[in-house]
């Protein structure tokens, strides 16, 4: 217990000297090559090249390729034929000779798997773009979808938030088929098998499902026909498209998401508004600010995760000051008192965003994962920042609290679970139209994303929840796995599914010996790893063993111990080597380190790693730990 309390001063310090002076924390959020090498193709787009940026995502995009000559979509993983013809591309167009040894290894690599006319849609609307391949290669989008009602299949209003934001200046560059300036006349015809005017059959399979061979067929009548539609109807759905867009602008620019943002500048492009535009400068300067600045190196974020990060640096940070042997409580109360000031200024409380298209009479009162997007908060993000407000001072934020109580109420979706943007946006046939191949069109409910609302209503402990609360209930419990485990879909994988489910079956009184807990139990136990830790591998997503890596990682085991924490086991040999382990792994400054990432945007197309988890979820379980050992009860009285 002495080195378990050195640890927690430890780490506490480090996670406070990285609070910023507002009160807000904020880590680094990276991907894979995908978004740096698309950021570098923008500026060859725009003629816009800053050469010195350039020099230094291309050190970036060479450290991080893989051993088999192309580029993987998280750290170690295997080759991904559309982040590797990207990666390739930006190189080239960096100025890497294609005979250095690094481009002729992914050359090779990338031809060996059918070379680039094998890329998924996004990689060739990429290459469209610059007219390395036909806009035949890319499904048909008409632009008239814009003018689709909710209760059309094909509308935007079912599909995600993200896909929305991606697809409404995509519909119009897809229209105006606009070519690049690049201005070096980069091209990468050396990466295609066969010539891309020869290639014949850009839209196939496999095909998920029948639909995927109906929306294929549908697909092929549409094309001679799409160019014929009536000037009137196109240029209003353009209209339609612009009109959607220009509102969710904003400082973080449209859904604050890199590919939404830079379809947006490409588009005012090709319609000619000019780069000192005011809605040209607000969405440039909103990707300029996802940029990473390294001693040599820079890479290009996705998006950024201030709201995220604050409010689970807090609940660690809350953690560590509770108790009989609290760390630093005084300064750690002032320090809470800036995030939760900070938190509630960017409580979204006056704008209706695209989520009250299916609950209109809800009242918005969510919080975004960003600095700001208030057209899209989200229920995740609302509840740990819930969860984190009552913990700390629920008299003096109980309007925030009320707000966002009331709002993920209203976002409950039928089936009782929650999506992490929207309401019920389970229309599963989307997922399998020609353009939506990375499958993730759709923001169904999910345990996770559940799991943390569950959590936050019992916390807060309102009678008149409990019906909301049961059907939640009954969703998890549907959703658990037969392994006893539960589904991650948004923090790697199955570890975090089961921690978070487990969480919210304590918080809402549960018995601990219920059999889903026991089965999720013996689930947690069986993959506890010889050293003590726990470790899964972003290849889960794909089909490989749940809850299984072949190393140990910091995060990961804090998320085991706490799942097993919450439901009575801190006493268990597990959980004892579990600390242990992470105490073991603590380095000098007070940190845990790990290169494998730990989150996913889209399963099997997209990985996360953020960086901040490795600092604040081992000091969350520390810190818990301590307190169990010192209470009375020797249970868990928080939700998360």
């Amino acid at each position: 217990m002495g080195q378990v309390r050195q640890a927690i001063d430890s780490a506490h310090a480090a996670l406070s000297n990285r609070q910023n002076d507002d009160g807000h924390w904020v880590f680094e959020l990276e991907a894979d090559a995908t978004i740096p090498a698309e950021y570098v193709l923008l500026e060859h787009y725009l003629d816009r090249i800053d050469d010195e940026k350039q020099a230094r995502i291309g050190v970036y995009l060479r450290r991080i390729q893989g051993q088999h000559g192309g580029w993987p979509l998280y750290h170690d993983g295997g080759f991904d034929l559309s982040a590797s013809v990207k990666a390739y591309f930006a190189l080239k167009a960096i100025g890497d000779d294609i005979n250095a040894p690094h481009m002729k290894r992914a050359r090779e690599a990338i031809l060996d798997h059918g070379g680039a006319a094998r890329a998924n849609v996004f990689a060739r609307i990429q290459m469209a773009l610059f007219g390395e391949v036909p806009w035949r290669a890319t499904p048909v989008m008409p632009v008239e979808l814009m003018l689709m009602p909710k209760a059309a299949l094909f509308s935007m209003w079912n599909m995600s938030y993200w896909s929305r934001c991606v697809v409404a200046p995509l519909l119009v560059l897809r229209t105006l088929e606009p070519r690049a300036i690049n201005p070096r006349n980069i091209h990468i015809q050396e990466l295609f098998v066969t010539p891309p005017e020869e290639v014949k059959d850009w839209i196939r399979g496999p095909y998920r499902s029948f639909w995927g061979r109906v929306f294929k067929h549908v697909d092929t009548v549409l094309r001679p026909i799409e160019p014929r539609f009536p000037a009137s109807m196109r240029k209003k759905a353009i209209k339609a498209a612009i009109d959607f867009i220009e509102p969710r602008l904003g400082e973080g620019g449209l859904g604050a998401i890199y590919p939404a943002m830079a379809n947006v500048v490409m588009m005012y492009r090709e319609m000619g508004v000019p780069d000192n535009d005011p809605r040209v400068e607000l969405a440039w300067k909103g990707i300029q600010e996802l940029l990473v600045e390294k001693e040599d190196e820079t890479y290009c974020q996705p998006c950024v995760s201030p709201v995220w990060d604050t409010g689970l640096s807090s609940m660690a940070m809350v953690e560590a000051a509770s108790g009989p042997q609290a760390t630093r409580p005084k300064e750690t109360r002032e320090r809470m008192q800036r995030s939760m000031k900070w938190l509630r200024e960017r409580q979204i409380l006056n704008v209706k965003g695209d989520w009250a298209i299916n609950c209109p009479d809800v009242r918005p009162g969510g919080w975004a994962f960003q600095y700001e997007n208030d057209y899209y908060p989200d229920v995740d993000d609302t509840a740990v920042v819930g969860m984190l407000l009552n913990r700390e001072d629920p008299e003096g934020n109980r309007e925030a609290i009320a707000r966002a109580r009331e709002w993920i109420v209203g976002m409950q979706s039928t089936n009782g679970g929650w999506g992490a943007f929207d309401i019920d946006n389970d229309l599963e046939a989307l997922n399998h139209i020609p353009f939506s191949d990375h499958g993730a069109l759709l923001d169904p409910p999910t345990a996770d994303v559940s799991a943390r609302c569950v959590s936050f209503l019992c916390d807060l402990g309102f009678p008149e929840d409990r019906p909301v609360i049961e059907r939640g209930l009954a969703y998890l419990r549907r959703e658990q796995e037969a392994e006893g485990c539960w589904f991650g879909r948004w923090g790697t994988n199955y570890i975090y599914g089961t921690w978070s489910a487990l969480c919210a079956f304590n918080a809402a009184g549960v018995p601990h010996d219920d059999p889903a807990v026991e089965r999720a139990v013996a689930w947690l136990e069986s993959t506890q790893r010889p050293d003590g830790g726990w470790g899964e591998d972003c290849a889960s997503y794909e089909g490989a063993a749940p809850g299984e890596y072949d190393m140990s990682l910091p995060t990961q085991t804090a998320w085991a111990v706490l799942g097993l924490m919450a439901v009575g086991r801190r006493e268990s040999d597990v959980v004892q080597r579990g600390i242990s382990y992470l105490v073991s792994q603590q380095d000098e400054k007070g940190e845990w380190q790990e290169k494998p990432y730990n989150a996913v945007g889209f399963p099997k197309v997209f990985y996360l790693r953020y960086h901040g988890y490795k600092q604040f979820f081992p000091l969350m379980a520390l810190s818990r730990f301590r307190n169990l050992g010192l209470s009375n009860s020797g249970r868990v009285e928080y939700g998360f």
